[in-house]
């Protein structure tokens, strides 16, 4: 699963990056969260958790193109962008769907399975037409021990940053969707409506299995249209980018054990651990047992 990652650039350069049409990371945005996030939505966080607001890249037909297009009329000011308009957004990490009655089923739904994603109902139709992508710098994994144990006789859990060998931003595959909140009566207040995602997970790549046994479905520049595309709902072509693996892209190193606690932040959580700090951790590459227990 990917439960923490670490999602370090300004929208500005995320609107460069991802060729963004419409920043709209400054609207006002709804959040589950009872107490001010840190760091602010939108800025630099280096330990991103479930339940916050994350900058999530996406596309949205215009409301006056769903019109013609269920009218059949055509445009009489321009053309309109069929395929949607490229969005940054601020959304809420932990997918509600929009039958759910309570927001808090988000927190268990903050990955989403890509063998299974197009048959389970919670995140089918968002498959198919909510595709989103979710920029990161890496993202973090912890590995248990085997033959290291914590103050409590339970395997040492060791974290570990994965992230890109060629250091290029890392867009993992997303979903979002939209959930109503029917106790606000108008619909155009922004306190109506929470926005959620989640990110979709793969079979670990060689290597990074020796830390766990699934890893984000990070998606390669190619793919990045068609995946955003909401006009594109052929479930072959859906599947095929969920079948998407090329091993060898991404690197790991163990990190210190201050990114356990989501009120750390800043970037030296992502600097390498010494060996010091180190007990009976497994080498993704060799497969060797590091540290203290070795």
């Amino acid at each position: 699963m990917c439960g923490r990652y670490a999602a370090t650039a300004n929208p500005d350069e995320l609107v460069e990056e991802f060729e963004v049409e419409q920043d709209r990371t400054a609207d006002p945005t709804r959040t589950v969260l009872k107490n001010p996030q840190s760091p602010p939505a939108g800025t630099p966080d280096w330990n991103l958790a479930p339940s916050k607001l994350a900058p999530v890249v996406l596309s949205r037909v215009p409301r006056e193109a769903n019109r013609e297009q269920a009218g059949g009329g055509q445009a009489d000011h321009g053309e309109l962008p069929a395929s949607g308009v490229r969005q940054l957004r601020l959304l809420t990490w932990g997918l509600v769907p929009s039958w759910a009655k309570d927001v808090k089923v988000g927190m268990r739904m903050i990955n989403a399975r890509a063998e299974s994603v197009l048959e389970k109902g919670s995140f089918a139709k968002a498959a198919r037409s909510r595709r989103c992508l979710v920029p990161a710098q890496g993202w973090y994994e912890w590995q248990k021990s085997p033959v290291a144990v914590d103050a409590k006789g339970n395997p040492r859990k060791q974290p570990f940053f994965i992230h890109r060998a060629d250091d290029d931003v890392v867009a993992f595959a997303g979903l979002y969707e939209f959930w109503r909140d029917r106790d606000i009566a108008d619909p155009d207040d922004p306190q109506a409506w929470l926005t959620t995602f989640t990110i979709v997970t793969t079979d670990a790549d060689p290597g990074l299995d020796r830390i766990h046994d699934r890893q984000p479905l990070v998606l390669e520049r190619e793919d990045w249209a068609t995946w955003l595309d909401p006009t594109m709902t052929d479930l072959d072509e859906v599947g095929r980018l969920l079948a998407f693996h090329r091993p060898g892209r991404f690197e790991a190193h163990p990190v210190g054990a201050a990114v356990s606690s989501n009120r750390s932040n800043g970037p030296q959580l992502v600097e390498p651990a010494g060996l010091d700090e180190l007990d009976g951790v497994v080498d993704p590459m060799t497969g060797e047992i590091v540290g203290g227990s070795s």
